[in-house]
């Protein structure tokens, strides 16, 4: 007999539907190993969750969120404070890379009763079994949590190995429902969580503290096989911070799964110092092996940026070499920027964007994913984003509002704002044209299309963006500069580029 169950919630997001839920599948398969009966609602497939909820509550001990910093925390509000009103006696829990950041914070909430920190499988695992049995929740590492109103903090427990956690209860998704959402048969997996490098920017420094934790080659290429053969996949998205650390264990992995003779394709995110370390007859193979996207954080061409970000490992010269070798291995590329980084200035905006249209004029297998520079909680530099003027969001709510794009930056407002907003749409409207010409059979539509860009061409070179007639004529406003995701390339939103 199933022991009293669980019900586990992931708000919805915007953009495409990348597939299962897998942070909360892998939490199910911890709680499943253990007896207790779980469901996960997962509002990317489910618009109508509040009400799928309410009708798992009467059957349920404990309602897990787990949630990112952005737009879904006000539906994991609404969700919790639908719970509290149905059922006040069931602990609400949120997990995931915002509470974890934000423990003291989220707590202060009145629909919030306990945190889980950082990994959380085995913290839940005896968060609930203490529930259960009425202990209290003061030995339980890795959690904060409020008694009398008063908060708790637990210390936090180390990492466990990833080899060592359950496998996801992959068996709970339900793969059509996905395919129909995202279009294809897709499924997110880990092969690693963390990454070694200190980027200032990055929450992930925070969240793992630079620790590589890595299941071992073989097991990884026997897990993916399995699974797309079991659930007819398509395509895997791997949502390793960077894949490439261990590039001997990329590379085993990659050779394993083109010996298997499973066919699928595989997505996954690296930093190009990483890549720039394999032979173009490796990085061939990763072709051969079903790669068909890899996501790069370049972030900026400028040395002085990249030094402010703590972004000393990305060489410039490294960009173009791994468009390179990704082209010759019929892999497609999406190379990340950040703008308005704090202590940038309008001339390294200008050798970014000059930099990345030389890559793109000379590789046709990259696009990219222009994003304005996001505050998230944690990260290394709040002090100086306090000291430029910069507000930190004083509760849960707020946080809603810090997304790529919509941002608002005390030095990057106004006109700054709208010249920075057109000179990308003038840069991926050029870059656009570019692939036109490299696809373009006929000598009469190269030489029109070369006609059409040198307006482009000078307003780039002399950055003048006054008077864009260009972009009303090509609605670049509607659907041109848009983020793509990382993991598979696809567009993500357009906020961020509504030219002025």
């Amino acid at each position: 007999m199933l022991k009293p169950g669980v019900l586990l919630f992931l708000p919805p997001y915007a953009g495409p539907t990348f597939g299962p839920p897998l942070g909360l599948l892998s939490l199910a398969g911890s709680l499943r190993e253990a007896g207790y009966g779980v469901t996960v609602v997962d509002g990317a497939v489910e618009p109508d969750y509040l009400n799928q909820i309410a009708e798992e509550l009467p059957r349920v001990r404990c309602f897990g969120v787990s949630l990112l910093t952005g737009p879904m925390i006000l539906d994991a509000i609404q969700a919790a404070r639908h719970v509290r009103s149905l059922r006040p006696e069931v602990p609400i829990i949120f997990g995931g890379w915002h509470p974890s950041l934000t423990s003291e914070q989220t707590l202060r909430e009145d629909y919030v009763d306990i945190v889980v920190r950082h990994q959380g499988e085995r913290t839940l695992l005896e968060i609930i079994g203490n529930l259960e049995n009425g202990r209290p929740l003061d030995l339980v590492a890795g959690c904060w949590f409020k008694r009398s109103g008063k908060i708790v903090r637990n210390p936090d427990r180390p990492a466990t190995p990833i080899g060592d956690l359950p496998l996801p209860a992959y068996e709970l998704a339900v793969f059509g429902s996905y395919a129909r959402a995202g279009r294809s048969r897709k499924l997110p997996y880990a092969t690693s969580i963390g990454c070694p490098y200190a980027c200032n920017y990055c929450t992930d420094m925070v969240f793992y503290k630079r620790r590589f934790n890595a299941l071992p080659a073989d097991r990884v290429v026997s897990e993916m096989t399995a699974l797309v053969e079991r659930y007819r996949l398509e395509e895997v998205a791997l949502v390793d911070s960077n894949f490439l650390v261990d590039v001997s264990r990329a590379i085993a992995i990659a050779h394993g799964i083109r010996e298997s003779g499973v066919r699928f394709r595989w997505t996954f995110q690296a930093s190009t110092d990483l890549l720039c370390r394999m032979s173009d007859e490796d990085v061939n193979m990763l072709g051969e092996s079903g790669v068909s996207h890899i996501g790069f954080g370049t972030e900026s061409a400028s040395p002085e940026v990249l030094r402010a970000m703590n972004k000393r490992h990305q060489h410039i010269a490294d960009i173009a070499e791994a468009a390179r070798k990704c082209q010759r291995a019929g892999i497609r590329v999406t190379l990340n920027l950040i703008f308005g980084y704090p202590g940038e200035q309008e001339r390294h905006r200008r050798e970014t964007l000059r930099v990345m249209g030389e890559i793109a004029s000379r590789y046709d297998n990259v696009t990219f994913s222009p994003n304005l520079f996001t505050a998230y909680p944690g990260i290394p530099i709040w002090d100086e984003l306090r000291a430029a003027g910069m507000a930190e969001p004083t509760n849960l709510e707020e946080w809603s509002g810090v997304d790529l794009g919509l941002n608002r930056l005390p030095w990057m407002e106004g006109p700054a704002f709208v010249r920075l907003r057109r000179s990308i749409s003038y840069f991926l409207l050029d870059g656009r044209l570019k692939k036109a010409q490299h696809r373009a059979r006929s000598a009469v539509l190269r030489k029109a299309l070369t006609l059409v860009r040198q307006p482009l061409d000078w307003r780039l070179r002399n950055a003048f963006f006054g008077m864009p007639f260009e972009l009303g004529l090509s609605m670049a406003s509607k659907w041109l500069a848009v983020r793509r995701s990382l993991l598979t390339g696809q567009r993500l939103s357009n906020q961020f580029s509504k030219a002025s």
